[in-house]
Parts: structure tokens; C-alpha cells; sequence
């Protein structure tokens, strides 16, 4: 069946899901508008492109739970991802999330594909909210040996969050399902949040694994942690954050790779409707030669303001500039063509 064909059939049962049962919900958010750069070809061109993903990347999907009686539940969630410049979807079709579970007094857990715990929990830390035009917080410049960031999300997942008293705690395991090795392809992660006031304090760690090589028997080991904080008082919020990076190289006369970066932003709520936010990242590139390291440092800004409580548009502009030379760029999925670049985006984000 052609994927198209897929989704109206998916399509179809969800309404009629969505319907028949009051524990079925079907939402989604929608994002799109136009950008301009500068420094997007190797001859330093500027380009101006719709875009999908100015503020959050579109995507729909399908959840609910059932009561099963004792407090509790059921719960299910599929996601998909959109390109809304092209109507095409993100990757496989529940590419997002595609999993179900329990949940109780003693908290939720689910398994098949989902979002990490430590997703779940850094996401809340990122002034930008982890924005596609311009954000850091899940990685760096995609220029480079490595983005220097964490996993969003795994296959073969089970995960646990849950809350004691100001204390939230998460946890998951994703199965490599390589007959090499049973920690092969393996990746765990851990969480935690301690609200303390108007004060957030959060910490996360998360090891991935590789195959194990033949030639070495070992396999790359790649761990990631972050420590941070957000305060709001007023109109105001504050964030900070450290992220470390390391991955040690499985294979012979392979360079370890590690980076740390650190990011910082305040938010002024002007009023009902209008937001302002300013976000600086930097990334303090570790384990390479003497001046090839870039270094980057990315300054952003954005106007945000709600037409309604599911509708707002907004104006996003960034810079970046690397050092010694190398080559930077502020998306992180697009290599850059120069030692800067800047831009602009503007757009309109809607929530069902």
C-alpha cells in the first residue's frame, strides 16, 4: 500500500475513533513560514525558503487512555511528523511516537517508540523550545565531526516517569536487538527535576552504544548529561544550562569526539499576547587539533504574540560565528558555507 493511501486509512479510523470513544483525542500543531539567509552555498548565496517548523515541528496524532478501574489506566499515543512546505510526512509515518502503557499512582510506563526522559525533561530548559530556526539545545551546527547533542527519541523503548513530592524522576532502556551482543545498539538514560520554589533544578544522563568491532571488541560509547535551571518571577523567565558530550571511538585510530555546551535566556512576557525572547548557545569544541576548533557562538531572538489562545505568529532572527576558520551554521540539520551566518524567519503556528 503507497504510504498515501496509509494515511487517509489512518486517517479514517481515527475519526471514527475519536467518535465512538470520549478517551480519544486527535491534536496536532501546525508551523509554517519563510525564512532568508545568508551563506547557504559554497559561494556565500543567500536563499529565502518556506519553511515547516519555525517555532515547533508540525506533526498530528492519536491519544487516550481507558480506565481500568483501581486508579488505573490505559494509555496510548501515535505521532507523526508533517513537512507543511511540502505535505509530506516526516519520515515513516509514526516516526514521533508510536507506543502504549500503564499508568497509576506509582507513574507511567510505556513501551515501543518514544521520546527520550531526557528529551522530556531538556525541553523545558531551551528558551526557544527546541525550535528548528534557531535552536541549540538538542544539537549544535550540523557542520562538523559531530552535532555535539542527544537523542530526541529511540526505538525499542521502555520508559518510566514518575513524581514524589517536588521530585520528578524518569528513566528508560532501549533494547539494541543485535544478536552480537546483548548491549549492542543499547541506550539508557535517566532524569531528574526538583522544583524548589520558583526555582527548576534539572539533571539528566544518557549512554548509547554501538556494534561492537570485530577488529577492536570494543564499540563506541557515547554519554551525554546536562545540569540546569529555570526561575520565573513576574513577566519574567530565566534559563541556564551545561551539556557535556563524549564519544569514545570503538574503532582503531579513531579520535574520541567531545564538546560541551552551555546555554542561557531570558523571556519578558510584555503582556497578555506578546512574548519576547533572547537565547545565546556556545559550543566549547574539546579533542581536536590545535585552531580547528570552531567554537561556535549563536545569539537569537524572537517576537511571539498570540492571536488566540491556539494561534500566534512570530519574527525569529539569529547570528552565528565560529572561530580559527571553520565552517558554521545556524540550523542544526544544514551544513553551513562560511565562518557566519545570519538570518530571518517569520511565521504562524497553529495548535488543534
Amino acid at each position: 500500500m503507497k504510504k498515501s493511501a496509509l494515511t487517509l486509512a489512518v486517517l479514517a479510523l481515527a475519526a471514527g475513533a475519536a467518535q465512538a470513544q470520549s478517551n480519544v483525542q486527535v491534536y496536532g500543531l501546525l508551523d509554517v513560514g519563510m525564512e532568508t539567509a545568508n551563506n547557504k552555498s559554497a559561494t556565500g548565496g543567500s536563499q529565502t525558503s518556506v519553511i515547516s517548523g519555525g517555532m515547533n515541528t508540525s506533526r498530528w496524532g492519536l491519544r487516550g487512555s481507558e480506565d481500568l478501574g483501581g486508579g488505573l489506566k490505559a494509555v496510548f499515543n501515535l505521532e507523526s511528523g508533517i513537512l507543511m512546505d511540502t505535505g509530506n510526512m516526516d519520515g515513516v509515518l509514526f516516526k514521533r511516537q508510536a507506543n502504549i502503557g500503564l499508568e497509576g499512582a506509582f507513574g507511567r510506563v510505556i513501551i515501543g517508540r518514544s521520546f527520550t526522559t531526557v528529551y522530556d525533561t531538556v525541553i523545558s530548559y531551551d528558551p526557544m523550545g527546541f525550535a528548528p530556526y534557531y535552536s541549540w539545545a538538542a544539537g549544535g551546527s550540523a557542520t562538523g565531526p559531530s552535532k555535539y547533542g542527544f537523542t530526541t527519541a529511540y526505538d525499542n523503548i521502555i520508559k518510566y516517569s514518575g513524581t514524589v513530592g517536588d521530585l520528578k524522576i524518569g528513566a528508560n532502556y532501549a533494547a539494541g536487538e543485535q544478536a552480537t551482543g546483548a548491549q549492542d545498539s543499547a541506550k539508557v538514560g535517566f532524569s531528574t527535576v526538583y522544583k524548589l520554589g520558583d526555582v527548576n533544578l534539572m539533571g539528566t544522563w544518557e549512554r548509547n552504544n554501538g556494534n561492537t568491532v570485530a577488529a577492536t571488541g570494543n564499540r563506541d560509547k557515547n554519554t551525554v548529561w546536562h545540569i540546569g535551571a529555570n526561575y520565573e518571577t513576574g513577566p519574567f523567565k530565566f534559563w541556564g544550562v551545561v551539556r557535556d558530550y563524549k564519544l569514545v571511538a570503538g574503532k582503531a585510530l579513531t579520535a574520541d569526539l567531545a564538546a560541551t555546551t552551555t546555554w542561557a535566556g531570558l523571556a519578558y512576557k510584555a503582556d497578555a499576547a506578546t512574548t519576547l525572547t533572547g537565547a545565546i548557545y556556545h559550543i566549547n569544541v574539546k579533542n581536536v587539533a590545535a585552531g580547528k576548533d570552531a567554537d561556535p557562538t549563536m545569539y537569537v531572538a524572537r517576537y511571539r504574540y498570540a492571536l488566540s489562545k491556539r494561534t500566534d505568529v512570530f519574527v525569529s532572527a539569529a547570528y552565528v560565528k565560529s572561530k580559527n576558520g571553520q565552517l558554521t551554521g545556524m540550523s542544526r540539520d544544514d551544513a553551513g558555507f562560511g565562518t557566519s551566518q545570519h538570518g530571518l524567519a517569520l511565521g504562524m503556528q497553529h495548535r488543534f
